[in-house]
């Protein structure tokens, strides 16, 4: 518990942004253990993108605080801003960039306004409650009305504008209303609950703390294939922790559960199933259907794995390892070489697939083998594109398997996701670097693709961005190993089965 009477009187923006994502993380925030926080690359990757979005708007030199702001400079950062809210709130806002305008201010024939860049393609309500808490401090600043605010976002060589109207009615009721309710939860002496939905926790510095929490009290959103909705509707029908659920009668559940929905009563009988494997430990099949009849004749197996700019809608790695089959009809793992394509933009999606053809085409009896849909999605629509024939198309189609899919539909898994890093690490696969993900390779990336071949800093990057993938590939032949042991223990090969049915007769 902690005493919040102290501490909570600031608002800040950064609260603000916090709350508005997880009420719970705001609270965190203040008031959370800072050694208990995870490092994260995703907020390197916003400040990078923020960077070049502001340096495409104002290209000179930013100034820096009420100085800057007194000089009449074209861009302003560094500045930070005090006031009162609506309901007589403390607030404080450090602007990530204003930009000059005209009009009439305090400090002379000009005003500024709030300026923030935009992640992604969409203007989200964190970002109208940011720039109407940024322009409700600067108004009193300045002496003189922000009406507008501006939202900018760097994609490819174009810089993207939208303009926000601060004064409409029911802006001006959102930022009311959240800055009561963030204010009541900073008075309170326990942390908020875990959010429903926590597909985005992956991305939070407090991931870990909220993680534990999560697998200590048996949440529901622990269990597979439970979302927000599903998780209240569980929980409206008493159903309100991991056991409750492994312990409940499946068509009793799909029964009060049609109601709901037909998708919600049809999957009642997974989630019980699922429930049961996370609380037992145990892992359960569901059919003894062999999993990769196709590896019983393949020469050898390309292992493939992309890494992606989503934003900028970027393949920018494509990773292969070349797996051989030696004579004993076991798998060369020790002898398994890494073949990396880099995606150069200046290079063009041209030059990019002539490479990816030639190395299939140098393997054409070799399955290629991935986890999840991506990797098929994203090869198939290049080639599409670059002309490649309908009936070579679908001679590729038949060539990727999809090791998530074929997972998931013959076992069940004592995980709460069947993502690529908790099945693998599950199996035992351990990553050669700690704490890494898509995110932390987008960022390296991005440092080795902006500094330059030559940079000392841009070397160690390209080398950790191939090592992850190289490893993304490696867990990917980590969970079929897997898979293929199982089949080995738990299926009978045909010809022992044709034997003891002869013997039977």
């Amino acid at each position: 518990m902690v005493n919040p009477s102290q501490n909570s009187h600031v608002i800040t923006d950064r609260l603000m942004r916090s709350w508005v994502r997880c009420n719970r993380k705001a609270w965190l925030d203040r008031y959370g253990n800072n050694k208990s926080r995870l490092w994260s690359a995703h907020r390197s990757l916003q400040l990078d993108h923020q960077q070049k979005s502001f340096a495409a708007l104002i290209p000179g030199k930013p100034g820096k605080g009420i100085a800057a702001c007194e000089k009449g400079i074209d861009g302003i950062i560094g500045l930070r801003i005090k006031g009162i809210g609506p309901s007589k709130e403390f607030l404080e806002a450090h602007p990530h960039l204003l930009q000059r305008i005209e009009g009439e201010s305090l400090w002379g024939e000009f005003a500024y306004r709030p300026v923030i860049a935009r992640q992604g393609r969409k203007l989200t309500r964190e970002h109208r409650l940011s720039l109407s808490l940024v322009g409700l401090l600067l108004e009193q600043l300045q002496k003189a009305p922000v009406p507008f605010g501006l939202v900018v976002s760097k994609v490819g060589a174009r810089l993207e504008h939208q303009t926000v109207s601060l004064y409409t009615e029911n802006l001006q009721s959102q930022i009311k209303e959240t800055l009561i309710k963030i204010t009541l939860d900073l008075k309170k002496s326990e942390p908020p609950p875990l959010i429903s939905d926590r597909r985005k926790c992956s991305l939070c510095s407090w991931r870990g703390v909220c993680n534990m929490e999560a697998a200590s009290t048996g949440d529901l959103s622990e269990v597979s294939g439970i979302g927000s909705k599903r998780k209240q509707i569980l929980q409206g029908l008493g159903i309100d922790k991991l056991e409750d659920l492994a312990t409940a009668n499946p068509i009793a559940l799909s029964n009060r559960l049609q109601h709901f929905g037909e998708q919600h009563g049809q999957i009642a009988q997974q989630l019980v199933s699922q429930a049961k494997v996370q609380h037992s430990g145990c892992e359960e099949r569901i059919n003894l259907i062999p999993v990769l009849p196709e590896l019983a004749s393949a020469p050898g197996i390309l292992l493939y794995d992309i890494e992606s700019d989503p934003d900028a809608r970027d393949d920018f790695l494509h990773g292969f390892i070349r797996l051989n089959r030696i004579a004993n009809g076991q798998w060369d793992l020790k002898g398994a070489k890494y073949q990396p394509i880099l995606a150069l933009y200046e290079h063009g999606e041209g030059l990019c697939w002539e490479r990816l053809k030639g190395k299939l085409s140098f393997y054409k009896d070799w399955p290629v083998m991935h986890y999840g849909e991506t990797e098929a999605i994203s090869l198939l629509r290049l080639a599409k594109m670059q002309g490649l024939p309908v009936k070579e198309l679908d001679v590729l189609r038949n060539r990727f398997i999809d090791i998530h899919a074929r997972l998931r539909r013959h076992w069940r898994l004592p995980v709460n996701s069947y993502g690529l890093k908790s099945v693998a690490n599950w199996a035992g696969f351990q990553w050669q670097q700690k704490g890494v993900d898509g995110a932390r390779a987008l960022l390296w990336w991005r440092q080795w693709k902006g500094k330059g071949k030559d940079s000392r800093g841009s070397t160690n990057a390209l080398k950790g961005l191939l090592k992850y993938n190289q490893d993304d590939c490696l867990a990917t032949w980590a969970v079929a190993e897997w898979l293929l042991k199982q089949d080995e223990l738990s299926i009978k090969p045909i010809p022992d089965l044709m034997k003891r049915d002869q013997q039977n007769l």
